[in-house]
């Protein structure tokens, strides 16, 4: 088995695949559901939308509920000072996510104009809530959450909610949701045909165009305009788990440090503004495949991006850097690393195995015909 050293950087690594896996997965399902009600002009295109989801979409989400299984086990202390201290925002999250399987079970009950417009509009705060959300909680990551520890290792947490909506933050939103907004998309590309297909095309340039835009911004933002931490001295990464142990420095420079001291990193940044390049060619040239492709290596480069800008940061505190998270002080013990690493190298190639043979097995396109052929049988 690894050493404790090891472990720790190979569950950063697991979970940001994991956080990786939910976005390219669950992502293009909150994508299309966002853009549902402005590429859907009629009912049956927009069940076509919905449609091309049904029979993944609760398989997706499953990626998010490992990810915070595996951020429970893996991290104990930013499961709990997120949780605590970003409480209203989850909840949020929690309650626009409840519009997702509530809707689409009881959107075609009735066939009823207000009573579907209604629903298709729960829908889109299902998909696009969230995804705003998402970005927003990043977004504040690099300017610090106003928490703190003290001697018992306990949190108390100084915010509010509107706090964390900051120009920054909202910014990394934007990001976020256009890059979830171009995923689903090209999805509804891939899947559709005539008129849906050809509106999705734009929503994916747009989209896409609205990412390119917003991530240069936010990055050139965070280059010039936002102090990140770095650590003092040595670490030792095979130490008692306490975080007061270390000292923090506010380095000018930046949250790019990482980028100077290994350059391999760069390749994140470069990956996300590629793949916004190719949805955005690949929606012009009506190339699907391509826009998904394009779409999927902005979102890997996005993430992978924050990732690296971050390390060995996780949960950075903005009162007290000495309290801030990090890979090396805020895990589990040795022994419940090591288990948990045996358990996702068993069942994580399984769900990844099943996960491919469900859309192999379901692929196809759908359009009006596919939805007057079985009107009872499909959401």
């Amino acid at each position: 088995m690894f050493d404790y050293e090891t472990l720790k950087l190979v569950w950063w690594v697991l979970i940001g695949v994991l956080l990786i896996g939910f976005a390219l997965t669950d992502g293009f399902d909150m994508g299309a559901m966002a853009l549902m009600p402005f590429v859907g002009k009629t009912d049956n295109e927009r069940r076509v939308a919905i449609n091309t989801i049904a029979p993944h979409w609760d398989g997706n989400q499953v990626w998010f509920i490992t990810a915070g299984g595996a951020l429970f086990a893996a991290w104990p202390m930013v499961y709990a000072v997120a949780f605590s201290g970003l409480y209203w925002a989850m909840l949020l999250v929690l309650f626009a996510l409840f519009c997702r399987p509530v809707g689409f079970d009881y959107r075609s009950k009735l066939d009823n104009t207000r009573w579907r417009s209604a629903w298709d509009w729960a829908l889109f705060v299902g998909g696009a809530v969230p995804a705003l959300v998402f970005g927003v909680a990043f977004g504040n990551l690099f300017l610090g959450l106003p928490f703190q520890l003290d001697d018992m290792m306990r949190s108390s947490y100084h915010g509010s909610f509107f706090a964390l909506l900051n120009p920054f933050a909202l910014l990394c939103g934007v990001v976020s949701l256009s890059m979830l907004c171009a995923h689903g998309g090209a999805w509804l590309m891939l899947r559709t045909e005539g008129d849906l297909a050809a509106r999705s095309r734009q929503a994916t340039y747009l989209s896409a165009l609205v990412f390119l835009i917003g991530f240069l911004l936010a990055g050139s933002w965070l280059a010039l305009g936002i102090k990140g931490m770095s650590l003092i001295g040595a670490v030792d990464a095979g130490a008692a788990l306490n975080p007061l142990h270390k000292q923090v420095l506010a380095d000018n420079a930046g949250w790019l440090g990482n980028y100077g001291r290994y350059p391999l990193t760069m390749g994140a940044p470069v990956l996300g503004v590629l793949g916004a390049l190719l949805a955005i060619l690949a929606s012009t040239w009506r190339r699907a495949g391509l826009a998904f492709i394009g779409s999927s290596l902005m979102i890997v480069g996005a993430i992978c991006t924050a990732g690296f800008a971050l390390f060995p940061f996780v949960f950075p505190s903005s009162l007290d850097a000495a309290s801030s998270l990090t890979v090396w002080d805020a895990v589990s013990s040795h022994k419940t690393l090591g288990i948990m690493f045996v358990v996702a190298c068993i069942f994580v190639p399984i769900i990844l195995l099943y996960t491919l043979w469900s859309y192999v097995r379901m692929w196809g396109k759908l359009n009006d015909s596919s939805i007057e052929a079985n009107p009872h049988g499909l959401y």
